[in-house]
């Protein structure tokens, strides 16, 4: 029993850490927040103003899952020490297998709700707009840049995000050339725009007969989605507009007609294109959309007052530039270039676990 005795020592020393925890999420402003914004909610005319009205339910989506999910992993904490007392009361050690998993979970969960709240950037709640390009190199990028277009997709679905497509084109034989895809869900992009760089692959080629070593790049840019169009405002007179033919094998992602839109933002030589909806007007939407975004990024990065500040930056896909290296031979890591964070297990971190990543990244920006 033992074991029970050290976990329930284990939860006791957690009890500061949930109350560090408690003030961090600024709890009791939230319910303050929560309490105005319902009151607000019920007074007449409120839904009559229907731009306002959804941002006020927004807000209260988001501090109802704070508050929710600070409640929920009190109860936890409750629930495991209970399940300690009990198990030393009547000397069962069943519970042992239930109690771990419990703690584990518990823990990540903390952890996950510490890092969020180092999120203070502008657009750290919105959704994500991430776009993949594969570097020089053919196939050999191509088929790179869709193992990162899996892992992401995987990252998404850990944390019961949704991915939506928005752009797709297949690379010449196998893999991708650029491909954009919206991940929704709170925190999307405070957590991904970590992930913002060039990505670099060593590995022995699949596609090379002689079976020699190759270094590969992608590069993958992550931007804010901004679903209130006053914050970022397209000029008419700063946008080219092209239609064209949606090309690539595409299979369930692209559509064959002449519906494809690209957007050239002049000011800035920004370009983004979009034409996997069927509709060329949802193309375009989904233009504006990327190109507000791009702007967004660029700003927050380059702390910028204003979008006009904003010149022309283009990604180099190459050696010296990444960020993060993914060695499959002669040896298997990952290692982030920035924070020096590595792991051996590069099955996994492909599968989409990338949280150790992103920690260490959010870590180091805290401690600045």
């Amino acid at each position: 029993m033992l074991a029970f005795e050290e976990y329930k020592g284990k939860l006791n020393a957690l009890k500061p850490t949930l109350e560090l925890l408690r003030g961090a999420l600024k709890l009791d402003s939230a319910r303050r927040e929560i309490e105005e914004l319902e009151a607000a909610s019920e007074r007449e005319g409120f839904w009559n103003d229907v731009e306002k009205s959804k941002k006020v339910q927004k807000r209260l989506s988001v501090l109802k899952g704070k508050v929710e999910g600070y409640e929920k992993l009190c109860a936890s904490w409750d629930d495991m020490l209970t399940l300690c007392d009990m198990a030393l009361e009547e000397s069962d050690d069943s519970m042992l297998e239930e109690l771990q998993s419990e703690y584990q979970s518990f823990t990540e969960k903390a952890e996950a709700m510490r890092l969020g709240t180092l999120l203070t950037g502008e657009y750290d709640a919105n959704n994500a707009i991430l776009t993949f390009h594969a570097g020089a190199g053919g196939t050999e990028a191509q088929d790179w840049a869709s193992m990162l277009y899996r892992m992401y997709n995987m990252w998404a679905d850990r944390h019961g995000y949704k991915v939506k497509v928005m752009d797709y084109l297949d690379g010449d034989e196998a893999g991708l050339k650029s491909a954009t895809i919206m991940i929704e869900g709170e925190n999307a992009y405070g957590f991904l725009k970590s992930e913002h760089g060039v990505h670099r692959l060593v590995r022995v080629s699949p596609f090379d007969a002689a079976g020699r070593r190759h270094t590969s790049f992608a590069a993958l840019e992550v931007m804010p989605e901004i679903t209130d169009n006053s914050e970022i405002e397209l000029k008419d007179d700063d946008i080219e507009m092209q239609v064209y033919r949606s090309s690539g094998a595409g299979g369930q992602k692209v559509n064959k007609t002449s519906s494809a839109v690209r957007l050239i933002h002049k000011p800035t030589g920004i370009v983004v294109s979009s034409q996997v909806e069927r509709s060329h007007f949802q193309n375009l939407e989904n233009c504006k959309n990327m190109l507000r975004a791009r702007l967004a990024e660029i700003k927050e990065r380059e702390h910028l007052e204003k979008i006009s500040d904003i010149k022309g930056v283009q990604m180099k896909i190459e050696w010296g530039s990444q960020i993060r290296s993914y060695v499959f031979m002669p040896y298997q890591l990952v290692k982030d270039l920035r924070t020096e964070y590595e792991t051996g297990n590069i099955a996994s971190v492909m599968d989409g676990d990338l949280d150790g990543f992103i920690n260490a990244f959010l870590s180091m920006k805290a401690a600045d």
